[in-house]
């Protein structure tokens, strides 16, 4: 048992000494140089030493002075006063263009020759006159200012009449000055002035009481009822080109604008032509035409359409009350427009 252990601590021992000289010898080997190496080392050694002893002892050889910036500031001192020298040339330059410019005005304004002095009053004469009867060149021979004269004119046009000078001197643009320079001169015509108050008094004619077919008559025609101007005439013959015609006298009341008083002032002046009415053929008629009618939406013209194509031929309007699209009272309204022919 002995010997044994002996034995296992031999192994062991040895086992040590074999792995100290194996790690003896990688030491070597990892800090082994070459010459070439070595004196590189020593070279770059020495360039080292070199610039650190030139660093510190470079400053004490060759001391450099301290700036102070007074030259700088001086440059930028000199610098400034050259952009205040361009500035000012610049500035004179524009003020002898500017003198050069007035000298020029100057001496076109004295080589002018202004225009003589306008007379505004101008030259009139005075001479009696009616402003009732007197024309523009009277009115201006007299001293009045066109724009007045064509004044008096429209005021006569429409039917005005100076009964007594006082009126005339109440025109617009007439001064007082004036009316006092011209009421002496002022005559007027009083057998002319009953005449023109009888014609003015004079009342005017009203329309005819005729009847008038309204798929038919045209605007002029339909403007000789009481109650019918030119903009229901207008509405009334649009309503029968978008529907076909009349079927109803109340359907003056669909006319834009038609208030129930003007309709049953109208109402008994007019009368209806059913065999003018234009009819849609249902059964030849497309989405389109159908839908063009002013009583059909798009959606019951294409249930219309619909229908005819799975049912074929529609022979009344009864059988369009199948429809949910079309109510009682649509079919009311747009059976004596449709055609089952």
């Amino acid at each position: 048992m002995l010997d044994w252990i002996d034995s296992v601590n031999r192994l062991s021992v040895n086992y040590v000494l074999y792995k100290l000289t194996v790690y003896q010898f990688m030491w070597k080997d990892f800090f082994y140089f070459t010459k070439g190496q070595r004196i590189g080392i020593v070279v770059l050694v020495v360039l080292i030493v070199i610039t650190l002893i030139i660093s510190y002892t470079l400053p004490f050889l060759l001391p450099v002075k301290e700036k102070d910036g007074s030259a700088f500031l001086t440059e930028v001192q000199t610098f400034k006063k050259s952009l205040v020298l361009r500035d000012s040339v610049r500035d004179a330059e524009r003020q002898k263009l500017y003198e050069k410019r007035q000298r020029e005005y100057e001496l076109r304004f004295n080589n002018f020759k202004p225009f003589p002095a306008y007379n505004k009053a101008g030259k009139y004469t005075l001479f009696p006159f009616d402003p009732n009867i007197s024309d523009s060149s009277q009115f201006v021979k007299l001293g009045i200012k066109p724009y007045i004269a064509s004044n008096i004119l429209k005021y006569r046009k429409k039917g005005g009449v100076f009964k007594t000078s006082l009126d005339f001197g109440k025109v617009y643009g007439i001064t007082p000055e004036k009316f006092k320079e011209l009421e002496p001169y002022i005559i007027i015509n009083e057998s002319k002035l009953v005449k023109t108050d009888s014609l003015l008094l004079k009342p005017k004619p009203f329309k005819q009481d005729v009847i008038v077919d309204l798929n038919s008559a045209d605007t002029t025609t339909l403007m000789q009822v009481r109650g019918i101007g030119r903009g229901y005439a207008k509405g009334i013959v649009r309503f029968r080109r978008e529907t076909g015609g009349f079927v109803s006298i109340e359907q003056l009341r669909e006319i834009f604008g038609m208030s129930a008083e003007n309709y049953e002032k109208i109402r008994p002046f007019c009368s209806i032509n059913f065999n003018l009415v234009q009819k849609i053929k249902v059964n030849i008629s497309s989405v389109e035409k159908l839908n063009s009618h002013p009583y059909l939406s798009f959606y019951q013209a294409k249930a219309i359409y619909e229908y005819r194509r799975k049912k074929g031929k529609i022979k009344e309007i009864n059988e369009l009350s199948e429809l949910e699209e079309l109510t009682p009272t649509d079919i009311i309204k747009i059976k004596p427009y449709l055609s089952f022919e």
